[in-house]
């Protein structure tokens, strides 16, 4: 049909200029918040753009409902203000028809939701979680960096190498305080390197000294040496370590069916029946009158997608607390905004006006249009 080929086309090509726009914006934020937090060690510098690649996915829910809920509404706004829709209106076609070219357009969009935040969701969080723990506990010579003092994974060390003198292996002025219970030592060496005895790093100082004292006491040992070996364990990232909860796969939050797993599910499942109710409702909400601005029809739209979403947010909240229950909030919220989408696609198809009485007279046989 040619509505609704030509419905379809338009809704893509808005869609994708849309995605762009809203991927482009993400990336931009994305990527200076990631370098703030590589200049602060929370990750490798090498790896910020892995992690601003994982992260814009971790995005990608908001975004596709986001530019889906844009194109619909700005692509049905332009067609009332074209007075395109006098048009089909006059054809026959009333408003409650652009549902059928609007769903079809949409499923697909609506499945790449569902499968973003179930599956590909949790999966990026997790993968940045891993990296940002294999830098915050990679091992202690592996944190010297030249020129800056640099504590170890325990907090125990801090070390300080002026230079590298022959790639990362060897260093010049090395400087090495230790904290152990009472005991504190300080060691400095003219140059060190690094090497590997039986798998394991072990630091080789030449020409230094080393002062150790115990707390509380006023003597103080000092000693000289040549050639000081000290074996120095890598960091390890432990496996069975706590994992965040929107790191954690939709299918274990499904076999452990607590409050706050729920509430997370909640959300994740969310996205994917909230975009098909947006759909409803930017069909509702996209009429708009030709000889006034449609700014604030936009305006609207735009607000009560952030409303819903942020309803997605509250209510994953309220299921942790045990407020409420998922069956009982998914229908309460998801369905209460189909309802009054639906009424309000109904009330707008009819031309209904602001007696009650007039709605319920041009329910049977309906088929008056709007124009």
């Amino acid at each position: 049909m040619l509505f609704h080929s030509s419905i379809r086309k338009e809704l893509a090509r808005s869609f994708g200029a849309s995605f762009i726009v809203l991927v482009t914006v993400v990336m931009t934020m994305t990527l200076i918040r990631t370098l703030g937090q590589a200049s602060r060690g929370s990750f490798n510098p090498s790896d910020v753009m892995l992690v601003v690649g994982y992260t814009v996915l971790t995005f990608l829910p908001n975004v596709v409902t986001m530019a889906l809920f844009i194109s619909v509404v700005g692509t049905l706004s332009r067609l009332y203000r074209d007075s395109e829709m006098v048009i089909w209106f006059g054809s026959g076609t009333g408003l409650r028809q652009l549902v059928g070219p609007v769903m079809r357009f949409a499923w697909p969009a609506v499945l790449a939701i569902g499968a973003l935040s179930l599956f590909a969701y949790p999966w990026a969080n997790r993968s940045i979680d891993t990296i940002r723990e294999q830098y915050e506990q990679r091992g202690d010579l592996e944190r010297v960096e030249p020129g800056r003092f640099q504590e170890s994974a325990d907090g125990k060390r801090v070390f300080f190498v002026e230079k590298n003198a022959d790639g990362e292996r060897t260093g010049a002025n090395v400087f090495i305080a230790t904290q152990d219970g009472n005991k504190e030592t300080v060691t400095t060496a003219r140059n060190g390197r690094i090497e590997f005895e039986h798998g394991a790093q072990v630091l080789v100082l030449r020409n230094g000294q080393r002062m150790e004292r115990t707390k509380g006491q006023d003597d103080m040992k000092i000693s000289s040496f040549e050639e000081y070996r000290a074996r120095v364990d890598g960091g390890t990232v432990d496996p069975k370590a706590f994992a965040p909860l929107n790191a954690v796969p939709s299918l274990d939050l499904l076999m452990e069916p607590k409050p706050r797993q729920l509430g997370e599910l909640f959300w994740r499942i969310g996205f994917a029946v909230a975009a098909l109710n947006l759909m409803v409702l930017a069909v509702a909400t996209s009429r708009i009158n030709p000889r006034m601005g449609r700014t604030g029809n936009l305006v609207f739209a735009l607000f009560a997608f952030q409303v819903y979403l942020n309803g997605l947010n509250l209510g994953q909240n309220w299921i942790a607390q045990g407020r409420f229950g998922f069956w009982e909030l998914t229908l309460l919220m998801h369905g209460g905004v189909l309802l009054m989408a639906g009424f309000w696609l109904a009330k707008q198809h009819n031309n209904w006006g602001a007696n009650p009485l007039h709605w319920f007279q041009s329910l049977p046989g309906s088929s008056r249009t709007s124009p």
